[in-house]
């Protein structure tokens, strides 16, 4: 069953078309990627299903449920969470107030209850807190959490982001180059935590990735973009032996 299909989205900036007729069905409880050169579209396409864009046309539906043109508030309430390329964390909170943020968006309490210390309030806090340190508990974070986001280690800030938007309970979780500034090593530790997460939460996982060694070892099915259009899908094997994707990423000679 797919839980993600974006369907004929064309996204248009001027007289620039950035995504063009894009048509993708993302399978639950599924990892996989959208891959392409730089300026392919893949981020305008994630911004797309967030809400961050309206398209130009064309519909993103999530769980047979049209979401175009809601916000990002709404939509991530829906039950999709992002990340972003460059990390954007509470650097200056710790590593739980990052996650007790994400949280605020599932309590009923409002501004006034919670500043006249109401004991639903209260109570809400409370359980906001524990389920906030169960969440840092099983991604291995807890040892962290009044550490200051950003004196964390490179690889421990990308956990972090992550584990921010698996506060939010999403269900589809979108990873925007999750290995982007790591060493092997952290990518390699990457690889296994984006398995793990998907396991333990029953999530799907949709990802841009540079890293091809990431993306051809963890994801089931990949989608190449190039000027916007898909040019190839299919498994890692079918995707790194298409003509299309190796001119892509390679060129192509004149005399070819």
């Amino acid at each position: 069953m797919s839980v993600l299909k974006i369907n004929n989205v064309t996204m248009q900036f001027g007289g620039v078309t950035a995504v063009n007729n894009l048509n993708i069905e993302v399978q639950e409880g599924r990892i996989e990627a959208l891959i392409g050169p730089n300026g392919a579209g893949k981020t305008t396409a994630f911004n797309v299903i967030t809400g961050v864009y309206s398209p130009t046309k064309g519909n993103v539906f999530y769980k047979n449920e049209n979401i175009t043109g809601l916000t990002p508030d709404k939509i991530t309430k829906k039950g999709i969470a992002r990340t972003f390329q460059n990390i954007r964390l509470f650097k200056n909170l710790t590593v739980l107030e990052n996650i007790l943020i994400a949280n605020h968006l599932r309590i009923n309490s409002n501004f006034l209850s919670s500043t006249l210390r109401m004991p639903w309030s209260n109570k809400e806090e409370r359980q906001m807190r524990e389920k906030s340190e169960m969440l840092l508990d099983k991604l291995d974070l807890l040892r962290l959490k009044n550490e200051i986001a950003h004196s964390l280690p490179y690889g421990e800030q990308r956990k972090l982001e992550i584990a921010r938007a698996l506060a939010t309970d999403a269900d589809l979780l979108l990873l925007d180059e999750p290995a982007a500034g790591m060493n092997p090593s952290e990518t390699m530790e990457l690889s296994s935590f984006i398995h793990n997460i998907r396991d333990e939460f029953h999530l799907t996982i949709f990802m841009i990735e540079h890293h091809m060694d990431l993306v051809m070892e963890i994801s089931e099915k990949i989608y190449v973009l190039d000027f916007g259009q898909l040019i190839a899908e299919g498994t890692a094997n079918e995707v790194k032996n298409d003509q299309r994707v190796i001119e892509a990423y390679l060129g192509v000679e004149e005399d070819a």
